[in-house]
């Protein structure tokens, strides 16, 4: 077979398990009263469905250098992909919410490992010329899951039923698979690799990890440090990632080797990835609440508006990919961050009197700023990297990716709650019949009412 028509098959066998564990962390989210209503749960029990899902996802994104080399890439993609698509079929079928929550367990940590796998296999496959092209086809990944995961999970479940949305799952995990076999080989540093297990690192980053990332999904809900709960996941949190970079420091065999930290371009690389995807998740969990809650949208016609932006990803990021070669790529990051500082300003400009072409504009913007921004870091980023760190520098990468997102919804649904909170108390403290706009309102609604 030709080279070159390889290389675009591995990256399609990589990307499709990647794109179906993206689509699944937000699928969910839409058709959570159905599942709620189905298994006769609460609100807070329905909601572990996804704070599981993250959690385990998070946990095992940092182990998966260290799991490749461990098991064999190969090895290790495929029992990843089979066991994904196994608990999407347990998921559909589930009993009752507990029975559901584990296999959103099962889920998380098969779908964990995909993501930086996919990244690592890219990198390696395409020469470092084409690098861009690569990042560009992984970025498309990313930024489309969770563009059709919503509308995804909304229409199947109105016009079939919440169990079909891990049902889908099954006959891509069955290609995943078939591909994966043919097309997908371990490179030569990987072969015949002894390893020691790293216990106290697996222990502690999994409690770290894991109680960080549902400390950030139930925070709001729980008001924060009021809840001691929240007060305790915080506490083992810190303490065990303390403990956790200490034994890593000092392992022969570290199940994160935390010393291509100092590279700096990676440690920037890293630094600025989080805060563009707090700014991106931040400001996209705002806009259904903004159209739906205080313009009236439906949910249809709020898609419509946010669909674009992510269409305009799309669009972009090949160009990049291809622009890059030619090019400065620091030059393209800060055109990127300026038009999504630009758009994002644009956004909380937003108020009852924006029409439509108001609202959809920024959001393109913002679609564009981050197509401009996640090709050309991410490659500046990893492509200095040695092959054989690759797979943990990619786990790293990812798991920072993920925890600036969780930190951008928790913070700005804080953010949003309290100051919801503060007007609405501003608002009663003014409802007494000695309020003159009060008392004019009040006799003006008596006297229609009245006619």
């Amino acid at each position: 077979m030709d080279s070159n028509a390889n290389k675009w098959i591995v990256a399609i066998t990589v990307m499709l398990p990647t794109l179906m564990v993206i689509i699944d962390t937000s699928v969910v989210n839409v058709s959570l009263d159905h599942i709620r209503g189905s298994l006769s749960a609460g609100i807070d029990e329905a909601t572990w469905s996804i704070t599981s899902y993250l959690a385990a996802n998070a946990i095992i994104i940092p182990m998966t250098g260290w799991l490749s080399r461990f098991f064999g890439r190969k090895r290790y993609l495929i029992f990843s992909v089979v066991l994904f698509t196994l608990s999407s079929l347990f998921c559909g079928l589930a009993w009752s919410i507990q029975s559901l929550v584990f296999f959103r367990i099962l889920q998380g940590i098969a779908g964990g490992s995909l993501v930086p796998i996919s990244q690592t296999v890219l990198l390696e496959t395409f020469p470092p010329a084409q690098h861009g092209m690569a990042m560009a086809l992984y970025g498309i990944g990313i930024m489309f899951g969770p563009i059709i995961g919503p509308f995804l999970g909304g229409w199947i479940t109105d016009n079939w039923s919440w169990h079909w949305i891990f049902f889908v799952n099954i006959p891509v995990g069955i290609i995943s698979i078939l591909m994966s076999l043919l097309f997908i080989h371990d490179p030569p540093y990987l072969k015949g690799m002894k390893m020691r297990i790293d216990y106290w690192g697996l222990i502690f980053l999994s409690v770290g990890i894991g109680c960080l990332q549902v400390m950030l999904d139930k925070g709001q809900r729980e008001d924060w440090f009021s809840s001691d709960f929240i007060v305790w996941l915080c506490i083992i949190s810190v303490f065990a990632l303390v403990i956790f970079v200490i034994v890593e420091l000092f392992a022969k065999e570290p199940i994160v080797n935390l010393r291509v930290l100092k590279s700096l371009s990676f440690s920037l690389g890293n630094i600025i990835i989080f805060f563009v995807f707090f700014n991106m998740f931040g400001s996209i969990i705002l806009l259904p609440i903004y159209l739906q809650t205080l313009m009236g949208y439906t949910a249809t016609l709020s898609g419509t508006i946010l669909a674009p932006g992510g269409i305009a990803s799309l669009i972009v990021m090949p160009v990049v990919g291809r622009l890059i070669t030619w090019v400065n790529s620091k030059a393209i990051i800060v055109c990127g961050i300026i038009i999504t500082a630009w758009a994002t300003y644009l956004m909380s400009m937003f108020n009852r009197m924006a029409d439509f072409n108001a609202i959809l504009w920024p959001r393109v913007l913002l679609g564009v700023g981050m197509g401009l921004i996640v090709i050309p870091l991410t490659t500046l980023t990893l492509s200095h990297i040695r092959k054989e760190e690759m797979g943990n520098a990619t786990s790293i990468f990812n798991l920072v990716r993920n925890i600036g997102s969780s930190f951008g919804v928790a913070i700005t649904s804080t953010i949003l709650t309290r100051r919801a909170q503060f007007h609405q108390f501003r608002l009663v403290e003014h409802m007494t019949p000695f309020d003159a706009p009060y008392a004019i309102g009040a006799r003006q609604t008596a006297e229609a009412l009245n006619f």
